[in-house]
């Protein structure tokens, strides 16, 4: 856990999951009063790619931006949607088939808004997230392309 900080308008938990990474444990972080909404994504590895078996995936990031990119997107989630919490986790390193890769729980007053968030932070932080990811198969290993 790298940083825990509270906004004014709602409620910030980012994780860089070195090693593991605990969905179950990170929605905890979540606080609920005012909430009638938890959505979730989580992000795995999957097994197979086209035909290729996936033994592992390998992220690199940029440290000392990772925790500050997934923070300011938090922060615009919850102006933009209105949502009252968030925690988003991602992983760095090894990660094998079936293993998390990403998690994100949005806290809010309202369903709709808390879907809507948390699409949006899933695609932004795929685009944003300072993130370069290794695909390694039983046929080679290649860079995929884009951040996250």
């Amino acid at each position: 856990m790298r940083c825990i900080r509270v906004v004014m308008s709602g409620f910030i938990h980012i994780e860089e999951a070195l090693d593991t990474l605990d969905e179950v444990a990170l929605k905890s972080t979540l606080p609920l009063d005012g909430c009638g909404a938890v959505v979730s994504f989580l992000g795995i590895t999957r097994a197979q790619e086209g035909d290729a078996e996936v033994l592992r995936l390998e992220f690199d990031a940029w440290q000392a931006q990772l925790s500050p990119v997934l923070h300011s997107l938090a922060e615009q989630a919850i102006l933009t949607f209105g949502v009252r919490a968030v925690a988003m986790a991602h992983r760095v390193g090894s990660v094998g088939p079936q293993d998390p890769i990403v998690s994100i729980h949005v806290g809010s007053p309202h369903r709709k808004e808390a879907f809507q968030a948390c699409e949006w932070l899933i695609d932004e932080l795929k685009k944003q997230a300072p993130l370069w990811k290794k695909e390694v198969t039983n046929k080679g290993e290649s860079w995929k392309a884009g951040l996250g």
